[in-house]
């Protein structure tokens, strides 16, 4: 943990046109997301350590951390996806634990791993998901079809989605995650295969989502994306909320002038030089070296 004040102030500015911290967008809006004291086990292994959230409409929360932090596993739980957690989680309202789903209708997800049915055509494939989610089949079709369309896949509509590459299958996950018009979209390396001029696309179309109520939970390693596009960043480092704020908050505290950069100081992270040295050294090594180098350690006690 650093030593700067990780907790959010009381200011209510608002920085490049976008909501600051974890107040509500307009003063008075109820949270969609409500997280108190969240805790989570895999056997002995604490991967949640008290947890406290929560997300309002018009927010883009980046939700950020290293591998193993607990972000995944946050995301599951909201959704869901995992059961067996202490603390309490509330969703549009509506207390989880006791197992409703009513929430979920109201929910869009796009997980890290595309879990799609590729024999299915991405026609076939949208208008099942619009199902899912009550929509009438025909208004689901015509639906997705305009969506693909605007991702530039007009003519691959009727075609399997085995024959897709990662970036066209992607735009259908993304197609499917918002296709019944959720109120609260959860968002897993959503760029992910998709070339410059789509991410500036789903850029847009998250800002303008946002500006129309829609709270986005947005969970990703591309920190300068994260930093342009996010209203709010929670930064979570060893199953705990290291920092939240928005981005102009966070570089104040911390007094460094991107977020990778504040990844690195708030998770303790300062190798990555060394590290890409030693590794550009090793890529160099010769055979000869490198069978003297095994010669040396074989003589080592």
């Amino acid at each position: 943990m650093s030593s700067f004040d990780t907790h959010p102030t009381n200011s209510s500015s608002v920085q490049d046109g976008r909501q600051n911290r974890s107040q509500p967008p307009d003063g008075s809006a109820q949270p969609v997301i409500r997280v108190r004291n969240l805790r989570k086990w895999y056997g002995s292994k604490q991967v949640l350590k008290g947890i406290d959230l929560e997300a309002y409409p018009g927010q883009i929360i980046g939700y950020i951390g290293p591998n193993g932090a607990g972000k995944s596993t946050t995301q599951k739980l909201l959704l869901g996806l995992e059961q067996g957690y202490d603390g309490y989680i509330e969703v549009l309202g509506q207390d989880i634990s006791y197992g409703g789903y009513e929430y979920k209708s109201r929910i869009g997800y796009v997980p890290e791993t595309a879990e799609i049915y590729d024999m299915l055509t991405a026609r076939e494939y949208l208008a099942f998901s619009g199902q899912l989610y009550g929509l009438p089949r025909e208004a689901a079709e015509r639906k997705g079809e305009r969506l693909l369309a605007l991702f530039g896949l007009e003519e691959m509509v009727d075609r399997r989605i085995d024959s897709f590459s990662k970036g066209m299958r992607q735009k259908v996950m993304l197609s499917a995650a918002v296709l019944h018009d959720p109120d609260v979209i959860f968002l897993d390396e959503p760029l992910s295969g998709l070339d410059a001029g789509s991410v500036a696309v789903v850029k847009e179309i998250l800002t303008r989502l946002a500006a129309r109520g829609k709270a986005i939970f947005y969970s990703s390693h591309i920190m300068d994306v994260v930093e342009k596009i996010s209203s709010r960043i929670v930064l979570l480092h060893d199953g705990q909320v290291a920092a939240d704020g928005s981005f102009a908050e966070l570089q104040a505290r911390s007094e460094e002038g991107s977020l990778e950069r504040i990844f690195n100081r708030m998770t303790g992270f300062d190798e990555q030089e060394a590290i890409a040295e030693q590794f550009c050294s090793t890529i160099a090594m010769t055979p000869e070296q490198l069978a003297a180098e095994a010669s040396e350690e074989t003589k080592r006690p």
